[in-house]
């Protein structure tokens, strides 16, 4: 074989095992804070992003897991406080959750499936969620920027 053969032999394997690693996956890792959310039940969408409360959504290459607490906590102990994660897929732009954990045991065990996108710093998803038990079966678009890492000092 010759030295181009070799070459583009090379290049071509090369190419192939980078396809084959997904390096075409949205990047989705990292610590998102919500910044809107919409809700529609029927013909009907409502806001539904409380300004007096702060959201994260923190993604790794597996796992999910979301902080929800009221701003005012430090002066009301009382204030309502909710967590949840699991394991999640993306395949292409649908993300899929399965929600493992949450401080309401009737959300738990269910999968949620979005489409998402990211656009600059901002992820959206969309999709359906549904639990039976609950009477809930709506679809939701929440928006999310991304936090960027504070140096440390």
């Amino acid at each position: 074989m010759n030295r181009t053969s070799t070459y583009f032999a090379l290049l071509f394997t090369g190419l192939s095992l980078s396809c084959s690693t997904n390096s075409d996956q949205l990047p989705i890792e990292g610590t998102w804070e919500l910044i809107s959310a919409t809700t529609m039940e029927g013909d009907t969408a409502f806001s539904t992003f409380d300004s007096g409360r702060s959201m994260i959504k923190i993604l790794n290459q597996t796992h999910f897991a979301f902080l929800n607490h009221a701003l005012d906590a430090k002066k009301d102990s009382t204030a309502a406080y909710s967590a949840g994660g699991g394991d999640y897929t993306l395949v292409d732009s649908t993300y899929t959750e399965h929600l493992n954990y949450y401080s309401d045991p009737a959300w738990e065990n269910h999968t949620f499936q979005f489409v998402v996108k990211i656009q600059n710093d901002t992820l959206i998803q969309k999709g359906v969620e549904k639990v039976e038990e609950l009477g809930i079966d709506r679809i939701i678009i929440e928006k999310y920027k991304r936090v960027k890492a504070e140096p440390q000092q």
